[in-house]
């Protein structure tokens, strides 16, 4: 009989394969391809931008790759590889901060969007991290304001949306400007999602959808963390200004812009929960679909999760061997100087509730196989982690409060390295019980 370890790693590797975002890619290739031969348009671009937009590219050119004309994408640093792209440019940027090379960046993908009319067909290849990836800062603010922005949000443990209603009004490309630029082009938005609820606006702060969002939400969202006296005073200016009307708002539902835009979800978490669980059920596990919306404090999650983990033993009975799956994203507070993710932060707060437990087995990870600023995509504990820990003199409370969870589990044996992985559906923890 396989291990519970094994067990989970090879049902997240089925719902990694589901996320595959080239495959998504290529069932809408006879489409466009049908739309450009057509002879409505005489010229097809491609832009993206995100972790998962090497795969995508990739795929483009693959499958259209001889009638495009010219493409551009960003991803993180260390996401290209070789990619042999030929056709398409690609940049590598900063995330989850932005940098001057995303910066970069963005201005080759505005160049291109300034050349392309009403005869163009531009294909956009919209991943999770693409909000600090392609980054353009309005007029009068600078890439700092936005950096320093940006990371007070990420430390004040500010969610996606939250995080993203600020960014979209900082930028010149976020909350449907993109789709704005790109007018009067016709754009087809291939979407990867990598947030709740799959909001278009809020995925990559939702450059070609129409924003559901106010600078008055960005106000509420500054003032929720206590941040308006702290970040830079152009930024809360710039919000101000848009208050009272000085600067445009960003575009909303019913703007014209959007009457030439089709904006498609090509891949999800849900998606890959439903492969998690065939694979779980193939392997001769029982499967509880716990939620595809777990939010919150990642360490108060783990914790919860350890109490689901607890029940589902205590019933017992012929409901084991169970597996329960879950996806979402958590957030961090971050108070320590260590070294972590919000995956990883989940394993440690849940190893140290089932401490000396036989028979539970957790894995959560990032599917796009970073979590944070680590190599890690996360970890995978059981009841002898924290055991381990103590037979080598670790206190896992106080890396737990220095949020030093990576180095907790690399002294530990604990953590999940996978490498990008091309793709990113937000995160997921598969639970094993015996």
């Amino acid at each position: 009989m396989k291990s519970s370890e094994t067990t989970v790693r090879e049902i997240f590797a089925s719902a990694l394969k589901a996320a595959d975002p080239s495959v998504a890619v290529a069932k809408q290739a006879a489409r466009i391809r049908s739309m450009k031969s057509a002879g409505a348009y005489s010229l097809l671009h491609v832009i993206g931008f995100g972790k998962a937009s090497i795969s995508m590219a990739q795929a483009a050119e693959e499958h259209l790759g001889d009638i495009i004309d010219e493409g551009v994408v960003i991803t993180k640093y260390g996401h290209a590889g070789k990619h042999g792209l030929k056709k398409i440019r690609v940049h590598e940027a900063g995330h989850p901060v932005p940098d001057e090379n995303g910066v970069k960046g963005a201005a080759d993908i505005l160049d291109l969007a300034g050349r392309s009319d009403e005869n163009s067909l531009v294909v956009v290849l919209i991943s999770g991290g693409g909000s600090a990836l392609f980054v353009s800062p309005v007029t009068g603010l600078s890439l700092r304001d936005k950096q320093e922005t940006t990371s007070l949000l990420l430390r004040a443990g500010a969610d996606i949306s939250e995080l993203n209603t600020v960014r979209k009004h900082l930028s010149k490309v976020k909350g449907g400007r993109l789709a704005e630029l790109l007018y009067p082009a016709t754009t087809i938005s291939l979407i990867l999602s990598d947030v709740i609820g799959d909001h278009l606006d809020v995925i990559a702060s939702g450059p070609t959808a129409p924003d559901t969002s106010s600078y008055r939400d960005a106000l509420i969202t500054l003032e929720k963390f206590r941040l308006l006296d702290i970040v830079p005073q152009r930024t809360t200016k710039l919000i101000h200004d848009g208050i009272g009307g000085i600067i445009p708002e960003t575009p909303k539902e019913g703007n014209r812009i959007f009457r030439k835009v089709e904006n498609m979800i090509v891949g999800s978490n849900r998606l890959s929960l439903k492969a998690a669980k065939d694979a779980a059920e193939e392997r001769g596990l029982n499967v509880e679909l716990l939620s595809a919306e777990i939010s919150g404090e990642a360490r108060e999650v783990g914790k919860r999760l350890a109490r689901i983990a607890f029940e589902a033993k205590r019933r017992g009975g012929n409901q084991l061997p169970l597996c329960i799956i879950s996806g979402g994203e958590t957030t961090v507070t971050v108070t320590g100087s260590g070294k972590g993710g919000r995956n990883m932060e989940l394993a440690l707060a849940f190893a140290m509730e089932i401490d000396g437990t036989d028979g539970i087995t957790l894995l959560s990870a990032g599917t796009d196989g970073t979590d944070g600023p680590t190599d890690a995509a996360g970890a995978i504990v059981d009841g002898m982690t924290v055991r381990i820990a103590g037979g080598k003199g670790l206190n896992p409370a106080e890396y737990l409060a220095d949020n030093d969870s990576y180095n907790f589990f690399r002294e530990t044996g604990g953590l999940l390295v996978t490498g990008p992985t091309g793709t990113n559906v937000m995160d997921m923890q598969i639970m094993v019980i015996e």
